[in-house]
């Protein structure tokens, strides 16, 4: 691979972390104009640990021409109020889905504003279930996903009183059977989801179209959430 110039002071944020060799720490990141890098940061578990956290918007600066690369720099990128609580397990989810999703050096820089607008929305007391949902929606349309929500597949716009069967890769089907209100993908569309049968219906919709496209290895966040929100697997945020 041919070399290339140092990042300086990159947006991003660290979606996991983990010791590695003696001293030093193994990144996953998730910057604004670079997508996800796989970092090195030498010494990482020394002065550094404290910057290096999980939902703390940093710049980064790294070098190196191999997939993974060696930190030079990081300092904190102003201050936002770590999620707590279920919000935090919540948040676990989002990284955990960037890191299945996207590819390394693939850049995304609409799915990393979508990230930080839906890490704002999780510290609110209320509608964090909904951004989430409106951030799968928008990872996969940023991903080349995008769900059809405002006409099903034979070109007729989707009736608030219908009911429809969603096809992977086609869309919404009408059918007197369908799982799915007219009215919930109309919502999803608008980014209203407030009624609890349409936050379900949307779950259930972008919960298989995430397994279709990504796989349906479960998700370690799912039992995280469970555990720390002390809810039923039913209710977890993915």
């Amino acid at each position: 691979m041919t070399s290339r110039a140092p990042i300086l002071l990159a947006p991003a944020y660290v979606l996991h972390r983990r010791p590695y060799r003696d001293t030093s720490l193994l990144l996953e990141c998730f910057s604004r104009d670079h997508g996800r890098v796989g970092i090195v940061a030498r010494g990482g578990r020394g002065r550094l640990a404290g910057v290096l956290q999980a939902f703390a918007p940093l710049l980064l600066s790294w070098c190196g021409s191999g997939d993974l690369k060696t930190l030079t720099q990081a300092e904190a990128d102003g201050y936002v109020d770590p999620p707590r609580g279920a919000a935090l397990a919540a948040g676990f989810y989002l990284n955990e889905l960037l890191l299945r999703a996207c590819a390394r050096l693939d850049a995304h820089p609409g799915v990393y504003f979508a990230y930080q607008r839906t890490l704002s929305a999780l510290t609110t007391p209320a509608g964090s279930e909904a951004a989430l949902r409106y951030f799968e929606r928008d990872l996969l349309a940023e991903l080349g996903y995008g769900l059809l929500l405002e006409h099903d597949t034979d070109g007729a716009t989707i009736d608030s009183g219908g009911r429809y069967h969603y096809r992977p890769e086609r869309g919404p089907i009408r059918a007197e059977d369908g799982d799915l209100p007219g009215a919930a993908l109309q919502a999803l569309h608008a980014s209203t989801l407030t009624d609890a049968g349409h936050l379900a219906a949307g779950k259930r919709l972008l919960r298989a179209q995430i397994s279709w496209h990504f796989g349906d290895r479960p998700l370690k966040s799912r039992e995280f959430y469970h555990a720390l929100a002390g809810r039923p697997a039913a209710t977890t945020p993915d």
